[in-house]
């Protein structure tokens, strides 16, 4: 007699959204499917994550078509024209520095960016969003609260969802020499206190370019 095993739950990691999900500005991008590590790093990305304040919208919605028949009394439906509305960025004010707001002024085009499960190298978690500020204006209130500005956004373009988060860029280690080496002659370099420094000048996982200094003792 066999016993059927309970099958087991999925285990979520479940998080919130604050402390983990990032929110840039972005001045260009090649291609909105797939941002480039270089386009999500300065100075092209301008971090707006710790100034924001409220968040709304940024969502894609569709407008069904109903298309009821005599056949039934339940009225169908198809999916009709993606839209999506304008959205909102609300921000704490800074009283002595003006850097969102230089940033973000009215008719400024540019990229929305939201890493809505944090910065993890090829977590199919990025938003794009094409957008041109639409308006920006400060907030009054009499009330025991920060001073705070909201900057209103059109979406201009379709937005691209679930776009991977780009590769880190990491060094490549350069090879060590021999402890013994010899050039084309024969002549053993650490025998005539010879030595090579070197100095890496770009290193990446695509290229890596180095500047090699051969310095004599006998100089």
């Amino acid at each position: 007699m066999s016993l059927n095993k309970p099958s087991r739950k999925p285990v979520q990691t479940r998080f919130l959204r604050r402390g983990i999900s990032k929110i840039y500005w972005l001045k260009k991008i090649s291609d909105p499917k797939r941002p480039a590590r270089t386009e999500l790093s300065e100075p092209n990305r301008f971090d707006l994550t710790s100034a924001v304040s409220d968040i709304e919208g940024w969502a894609l919605t569709n407008e069904p078509i109903e298309t009821p028949d005599m056949g039934t009394t339940f009225n169908s439906s198809i999916p009709g024209n993606d839209k999506a509305d304008n959205s909102s960025l609300t921000f704490y004010e800074d009283r002595f520095s003006d850097a969102i707001e230089q940033e973000l002024p009215k008719g400024a085009q540019g990229y929305i960016v939201l890493l809505h499960k944090g910065d993890i190298p090829g977590s199919r978690s990025v938003d794009v969003f094409p957008v041109q500020v639409a308006t920006r204006a400060a907030t009054y209130s009499t009330g025991n609260e920060a001073a705070k500005f909201k900057v209103d956004f059109t979406i201009t373009d379709v937005p691209s969802l679930d776009s991977p988060v780009p590769e880190t860029i990491r060094p490549i280690p350069l090879p060590h020499p021999a402890e013994d080496c010899e050039d084309e002659h024969g002549h053993d370099h650490h025998e005539h206190g010879e030595h090579v420094d070197v100095t890496v000048v770009a290193a990446t996982a695509t290229a890596a370019a180095a500047t090699v200094h051969e310095n004599s003792d006998e100089d």
